[in-house]
């Protein structure tokens, strides 16, 4: 038996290909699918079959793609009115070599989530790993409110006889091979670890300690996720096939020049720089999306009607940020600025600066009592975990939708966990026109370290 798990950074996902004999098959595969075709090269296969867990929310699927190369049959779950490929019901089997895979639909993630459990025929009957998509985690169960809060009960409940009726009792020693890792959208504490089984599951993830099915739902109800706006294209991608690619998409080495005529042209530009560097100096207007959030934080701000420009800290960059684009869908990135924001302000061209706070100069100003709005960027949880007293909550990726919520005319000091989305939230301000924006480096994880009260206080919420 072969096996291989695929990692894809940014958006914490995990796609698999499994082989044997001469035939393989490929779980999830993410839309720059030339790695499966590469693997399968390398090892002597020929991939038969593509499975696909559910119709994903936070990546563009790779099958249509993938079927397009090598000509596999693609398969998917039932309870939705998929326009490619083919619908599964419960129970069926397939062979890939030596390998059995049998179906086992698991609704509550979503209703078309379907499961596969896999056995080794040439060692035993037994099955051995089982691909659970986004209905099992290591060390998390998958989100119930992608329909709305109208159908997050039903889901819950559905995902619960999904887990407790049909994946456990698979037996506690299969591999767990879920669709993915820790830093995921799809979970809100999804360990930092690949390797587990259903009996580890058992034992230690805190879903499911909860036996009664009324705690399961009153515990996923509670929960409160945050719904970036990409996942309605995907959504929309997924289930109608999305635009092929062919190749990754090659965008130009522009000139400052040439780069200004495109932003007037009605381009967007991202500028993927850590925080800081981006402090110093920036294009006017570029939203500020460091390399590692591009993948999520991209796809809840980027249209996907304009052209995207890049602007990179380092050029050797560049292969990731367009692959992490093209996973949320977004094919127009026409170019990227030579030479960086060096070669822009080199050639003449004005900057833009975003000054930078430190937690202890932000601490001073607030003991002075000086006129600013701390605004808090972080998601709900992490505000209900503690927050610094008298500042204003709302979440980055709502934040251009609720800029009438953002007193006018006051110095603006924006914090995070660390940083990163303070960044971004901070661009966004300044995209709006205010006058007076901080990012405070560190943010609320320096401000705690260095020993300053934080508050449980919602007052200030908004």
């Amino acid at each position: 038996m072969i096996f291989e798990r695929i990692k894809s950074a940014g958006i914490a996902h995990n796609s698999y290909i499994i082989g044997s004999g001469s035939d393989a098959a490929v779980i999830d595969p993410r839309r720059d699918c030339q790695i499966y075709v590469d693997y399968a090269q390398e090892k002597g296969l020929k991939i038969k079959y593509i499975f696909e867990t559910h119709r994903n929310e936070d990546y563009v699927i790779g099958s249509v793609e993938l079927n397009t190369i090598t000509g596999a049959e693609i398969h998917h779950g039932p309870g939705i009115d998929w326009k490619y490929g083919n619908t599964l019901g419960d129970g069926q089997q397939f062979r890939i070599g030596s390998l059995r895979l049998t179906t086992i639909h698991t609704p509550g993630h979503t209703d078309e989530s379907i499961s596969y459990k896999v056995a080794d025929l040439a060692t035993g009957e037994a099955p051995v790993l089982v691909f659970t998509g986004d209905a099992l985690f290591v060390g998390d169960v998958g989100r119930t409110d992608l329909y709305g809060p109208k159908e997050a009960s039903r889901l819950a409940s559905n995902l619960y006889d999904s887990i407790f009726n049909k994946l456990l009792p698979l037996g506690d020693g299969i591999i767990l091979c879920p669709a993915h890792g820790g830093g995921s959208v799809c979970g809100l504490h999804i360990a930092n670890r690949d390797e587990s089984t259903i009996g580890i599951e058992r034992i230690q993830n805190p879903a499911l300690q909860m036996k009664d099915k009324h705690e399961f739902v009153k515990h996923k109800l509670a929960e409160k996720p945050e719904m970036p706006h990409y996942f309605r294209q995907m959504e929309i991608y997924n289930l109608e096939g999305p635009p092929l690619l062919g190749c990754l998409p090659l965008p130009s080495p522009l000139t400052p020049a040439e780069f200004k005529q495109e932003i007037d042209k009605g381009a967007v530009v991202v500028d993927t720089s850590e925080p800081a560097a981006f402090g110093g100096a920036h294009i006017k207007g570029a939203y500020s999306i460091w390399l590692e959030g591009l993948p999520i934080f991209g796809g809840w701000v980027l249209p996907y009607d304009k052209p995207i420009l890049l602007v990179l800290e380092d050029q050797s960059h560049l292969e990731r940020a367009v692959r992490y684009l093209i996973r949320a869908g977004y094919d127009q990135i026409v170019g990227y600025l030579r030479h960086g924001t060096e070669g822009w302000y080199n050639a003449g061209f004005p900057t833009e600066s975003l000054p930078l706070l430190s937690v202890h100069q932000l601490k001073s100003r607030l003991d002075r009592r000086e006129e600013l709005v701390v605004l808090d960027t972080r998601g709900q949880d992490e505000w209900e975990s503690g927050h610094i007293a008298g500042a204003l909550h709302i979440y980055v990726g709502y934040l251009e939708q609720r800029l009438a919520e953002v007193p006018k005319g006051k110095p603006i000091a924006v914090i995070c966990n660390v940083g990163h989305r303070a960044g971004l939230g901070a661009s966004i301000l300044l995209r709006a026109g205010c006058p007076s924006v901080h990012n405070v480096l560190g943010s609320v994880k320096a401000w705690i370290a260095a020993g300053f009260p934080v508050t449980t206080d919602e007052a200030s919420e908004q």
